[in-house]
């Protein structure tokens, strides 16, 4: 069987049920050494979170995506199964895009999309991988584990009373994003509510003066296919902002950049995310594990800059 993952989110619950042998061809986001059939215009490019959003929304109202496939390497690999997704099409390349070019193929592969819009979703998801993969028996056992893991978490907060600490998750610095689809759930398994976001649904622009209102407890920055390394770059663009030291994520130290892989890719590792929420939202009841330390990273001054 030859399998080919055009959603990051589906190649990391590939490798974590361990079923990557069957893996032919991936996107160029994965984690993977795998043959990259998906590739985007705007690789090699070090453009700002404002010019990345004008290039994505300019190409959007033509009608144009920023995912291209490579063919020829396609036709090459001749896959039986190919997963691809319908959430959006911004982040990620799109079944109807990938239909065009598997009409093109002599051998008509199995085109599995994969739609999640809450947590329960995502684990389905892998659910339906390990079905269409033939070893369903894969994601129960991956499945069980993280339960183990949330249903800690949950327990914890309970016997400690813990309060719902208020709290907003920004999927973009610059316009600023709120958070939406399965993030709102992350949140609520860590014991924290975001009002400002949007539960299975899209996350949207949302303006500076919501934020201030709302005045969240803990703000984390996780903008859309960064790591903690490029957000920090444009730390400027949120201290720009009117009355930034006077919100009281600020003046509790408790604002944080983290991996945006942790949050906006719909995998079974939103369950690490969760983990890092709970730390971050209740430092007194939850250490951030260690795999995850290199992940987040606090507020600081001296990282201030624009690019």
């Amino acid at each position: 069987m030859k399998v080919c993952s055009f959603l990051p989110a589906a190649t990391s619950m590939i490798y974590q049920m361990g079923l990557d042998a069957d893996l032919c061809g991936v996107t160029f986001e994965c984690s993977s050494d795998k043959p990259k059939v998906v590739r985007s215009y705007l690789e090699g490019h070090s453009y700002t979170s404002r010019e990345i959003d004008r290039i994505v929304s300019e190409s959007k109202a033509m009608g144009k995506s920023s995912y291209y496939i490579d063919e020829d390497l396609l036709q090459a690999i001749s896959p039986d199964i190919i997963f691809t997704q319908d959430v959006c099409d911004v982040c990620q390349i799109d079944t109807s895009m990938v239909q065009r070019s598997v009409h093109k193929l002599k051998k008509k592969p199995l085109l599995v999309p994969l739609i999640p819009r809450n947590l329960d979703d995502v684990y389905q998801n892998a659910l339906i991988i390990a079905q269409t993969m033939g070893r369903e028996e894969k994601a129960y056992e991956l499945l069980a584990g993280l339960k183990k893991v949330t249903d800690r978490i949950v327990d914890t907060l309970r016997k400690n009373n813990a309060p719902l600490k208020r709290v907003m998750v920004m999927e973009w610095l610059d316009p600023i994003y709120n958070c939406g689809h399965w993030i709102p759930y992350q949140i609520a398994q860590a014991g924290g509510v975001d009002m400002l976001s949007n539960p299975a649904g899209y996350s949207v622009v949302t303006d500076w003066n919501k934020v201030l209102k709302y005045n969240p407890e803990v703000l984390v920055v996780a903008p859309c296919g960064f790591k903690v390394e490029r957000s920090v770059e444009e730390t400027g663009r949120l201290t720009s902002n009117p009355d930034w030291d006077n919100l009281l994520a600020v003046k509790n130290n408790a604002v944080f950049f983290a991996d945006a892989d942790l949050f906006t890719q719909p995998s079974t590792t939103l369950v690490n995310g969760i983990e890092l929420l709970a730390a971050l939202f209740h430092p007194g009841l939850f250490a951030v594990p260690e795999k995850l330390k290199k992940k987040y990273r606090p507020f600081n001054l001296s990282s201030v800059g624009v690019s």
